[in-house]
């Protein structure tokens, strides 16, 4: 399963790639950002989750899609938590990686600005730092929980300057089966910072 998101994160990349060589001549966008996360508290917890909330901390990430038909294109992204946490108090640190791949439908709707509809799928890898561990081929500090999730958003793309554009956004992931936390349902808030490429 500790492959899961790397395979993933190549599926985005290739898709991209693949999406540029049908774009020709359209937009490409890639991106930088930092966000924070809220999800349902510890209380909330029902009997078959466990009452560990991941509200808060800092999500650095990067994201980046092709259009490759009109407004519609798609899309790869990666955030993960820039610290790691204690996980209930047992003194064993995790830290949450989101890996999702979305369709992208980006109208514009004013001068500078396009609005910015996701959805997709990927996966909530969280990492627990439980300490080392070695396999046949290499050595690990870290056991990955992995688990397929839904997500939807909505971002709005400002264009102050030529192609660069600052994109406030949301998200909501919906995790299957994630049981190692409070709920299955978990909102990203974040501003990213990016570039496109091909006009806009």
């Amino acid at each position: 399963m500790k492959s899961l998101p790397i395979a993933m994160f190549a599926f985005a990349l290739a898709a991209l790639t693949v999406g540029s060589n049908f774009a020709q001549a359209q937009k490409i966008d890639l991106a930088f950002g930092i966000s924070t996360v809220d999800a349902p508290g510890a209380s909330k917890a029902d009997s078959s989750h466990s009452p560990v909330s991941l509200t808060g901390g800092t999500y650095p990430g990067f994201s980046g899609d092709v259009q490759v038909w009109h407004n519609l294109g798609v899309g790869g992204e990666i955030y993960w938590k820039a610290s790691r946490s204690d996980y209930a108090n047992t003194g064993v640190n995790y830290r949450p990686v989101f890996y999702d791949i979305n369709a992208v439908y980006s109208p514009k709707i004013a001068t500078h600005a396009y609005l910015e509809l996701v959805g997709g799928i990927g996966a909530l890898s969280s990492r627990f730092y439980t300490g080392t561990t070695c396999g046949a081929y290499s050595c690990s500090n870290y056991q990955s929980s992995n688990h397929f999730d839904a997500d939807f958003g909505v971002g709005l793309k400002l264009y102050p300057k030529g192609g660069f554009f600052v994109r406030p956004e949301a998200r909501v992931y919906l995790v299957h089966n994630n049981l190692e936390f409070s709920s299955p349902r978990i909102m990203r808030y974040g501003l990213d910072i990016g570039y496109t490429f091909g006009g806009r």
